[in-house]
């Protein structure tokens, strides 16, 4: 099918992975190679359904307690990042571990231990059950209370308004962060901003350029998944940029073609957790039907990358036999 006039496709850059995903999803790939299956994961590793259907043909398995794990086997957490005590449970359970947590939430962590070590109120913007909320939320629990957007501003109490902190959730839209931020301050003067931007460039990227494409954009399809907090929130930032409709898919498939009456232009995204793949099928599916022409919307540029978690250097098959042994000694230590 040959282009219609007038008929065009804006495709964002950047879009889909960012180097935390990246990372993880490699993490898993090798842990695969070097240690052989099964590697369990706690949670799903990142939040997109294509890419965890694609690990668990190749292995992996994907549970949603550390308790599901049999002793003596490998599991590895997400790249959402989990509390300290799932650490010990893994420990408690014989459980040889690989952190695959996006370093840019372990920023967050260590930020949330050292103003609690200082006794200081934490206001953690983020959403009711997300992991990555509940795994930040862990490291400080007694000095933590989450903040669901302004209208939880109201309800929020503090030991000392002088010793109050924010942190966020870093998947968050940056512009709902800060409404969220200024209605504290009102409320708490001398509230005090982490000494960097908790919300991740990635987020941040995707999110420009969506608002670059979304006052040009009939429509906006998002490649994400329903779980992906930063997919759902470019579908937000389309609308509010100008787009007269912003819609979430998984797949090419699931778009309707009703979405395209009266529509002329197309944007196109993805969210930090997609792999391109998916992006190039709904590109192929707007072509077949006369969208052909594609024009990049650049918003920045991206060159970071994170080494592979440390665990990957170990024989963790071994170490993993050897905490069964532990074990096995401490329960009959006369070896009877």
């Amino acid at each position: 099918m040959t282009a219609s006039p007038g008929r065009r496709v804006l495709l964002a850059a950047p879009r889909g992975y960012c180097a935390g995903v990246d990372r993880a999803v490699i993490a898993v790939e090798k842990a695969l190679e070097q240690y052989g299956a099964p590697v369990y994961v706690r949670h799903e590793i990142v939040h997109n359904k294509y890419v965890v259907q694609t690990l668990e043909k190749k292995g992996a398995i994907f549970v949603e307690r550390t308790e599901e794990v049999p002793p003596g086997n490998i599991v590895m957490f997400s790249a959402h990042g989990v509390a300290p005590t799932v650490h010990e449970e893994a420990r408690q359970g014989r459980l040889a571990t690989i952190d695959a947590t996006c370093p840019l939430v372990t920023k967050v962590h260590k930020e949330a231990v050292r103003f609690a070590d200082d006794d200081y109120d934490i206001l953690l913007i983020g959403h009711e059950g997300h992991e990555e909320v509940i795994g930040t939320s862990g490291e400080a629990p007694d000095h933590i209370q989450l903040v669901d957007g302004p209208g939880d501003v109201e309800k929020v109490e503090v030991r000392d308004p002088s010793k109050v902190v924010w942190l966020s959730q870093t998947t968050l839209s940056v512009d709902e962060t800060m409404e969220t931020v200024d209605a504290l301050k009102e409320k708490f003067p001398q509230l005090i901003s982490p000494p960097s931007d908790d919300i991740c460039y990635a987020t941040q990227n995707r999110q420009l350029a969506v608002k670059q494409m979304g006052a040009e954009a009939d429509l906006v399809i998002v490649v994400g998944s329903r779980n992906s907090s930063n997919s759902k929130r470019l579908v937000e930032v389309a609308k509010l940029a100008g787009a007269r409709e912003s819609y979430l898919v998984d797949f090419a498939a699931e778009i309707d073609e009703a979405w395209l009456e009266g529509v002329s232009t197309v944007g196109v995204t993805s969210g930090a957790s997609v792999p391109e793949v998916l992006v190039e099928e709904v590109l192929e599916w707007l072509a077949q039907r006369g969208f052909e022409d594609v024009e990049l919307v650049k918003a920045a540029e991206e060159s970071i990358t994170f080494s592979l978690p440390k665990e990957l250097r170990r024989d963790l098959r071994e170490e993993a036999a050897a905490l069964i042994a532990e074990r096995t000694r401490a329960e009959d230590p006369a070896g009877e």
